[in-house]
């Protein structure tokens, strides 16, 4: 593959190397330093995007212009920003993911099933940890997995509790972000029930089970249709 990197950070950094050790071809990486370069830049097979949402406006150009399908790992964006990015969508294939780990997506998919089973009787409460580098809260895979746990939007997000809040709500809940040292990515579910408790834990110990993801969607997506693609799908089907 023909590779456009955007993002000169960790992760655009392993890609890099991944795609070059697989022997493909990086045929530009771009960041703030350079983002001029895309509007003139040729069209590659695929562009894997991990930069920041302020680079959006650039890319979703750098991709109109040339048709290139774009596999995205940006987070932080806003709900305007992802309806900017499914737009794409009609001109190329396209992917966003929170995170491209696959054990990930398959604990997102049994924390939907857990979910229907365990309400109303049981709290929930999600935590994430991340390096003190990060800049967003809370992670993009806590917000996916809150999708999964809230598909109807039936329950309330409580991001952190201070002060005399009251009881607990049984429609909320508790979304928590803790930022220390350099940890890749911890996130754990907790449902409490009465008498029981249910911990779903997913932890990495590198970045590179998200670049190894990445890379194997951006083969999938760059032989796809213009569209709009999600992981659940592409894995499960459904």
């Amino acid at each position: 593959m023909r590779v456009v990197i955007i993002g000169k950070g960790r992760m655009g950094t392993l890609i890099a190397q991944t795609l070059e050790q697989a022997g493909d071809t990086v045929a530009a990486t771009i960041d703030i330093d350079n983002f001029g370069d895309l509007a003139t830049l040729e069209g590659a097979d695929v562009v894997i995007d991990f930069s920041a949402p302020a680079s959006l406006d650039a890319v979703c150009e750098y991709v109109r212009r040339t048709k290139t399908p774009i596999v995205s790992g940006t987070t932080g964006y806003t709900p305007e920003q992802k309806e900017q990015l499914a737009s794409l969508g009609d001109d190329v294939a396209v992917l966003w993911s929170a995170n491209y780990s696959l054990g990930v997506a398959v604990c997102a998919r049994v924390l939907g099933q857990m979910t229907e089973i365990l309400r109303p009787s049981f709290d929930i409460e999600v935590t994430e940890t991340h390096h003190n580098q990060k800049v967003d809260a809370p992670s993009g895979t806590a917000k996916l997995w809150l999708e999964h746990i809230n598909p109807r939007g039936e329950m309330t997000p409580v991001y952190g509790r201070e002060g005399i809040c009251g009881k607990r709500n049984p429609n909320e809940i508790g979304m928590h972000a803790l930022r220390g040292g350099t940890v890749a990515g911890t996130h754990t579910v907790q449902f409490f029930g009465d008498d029981e408790e249910i911990a779903l834990t997913h932890r990495a110990t590198s970045r590179q089970i998200f670049v190894n993801g990445a890379v194997h969607m951006a083969g999938l997506v760059a032989t796809k249709e213009a569209g709009c693609y999600d992981i659940q799908k592409i894995l499960f089907g459904v």
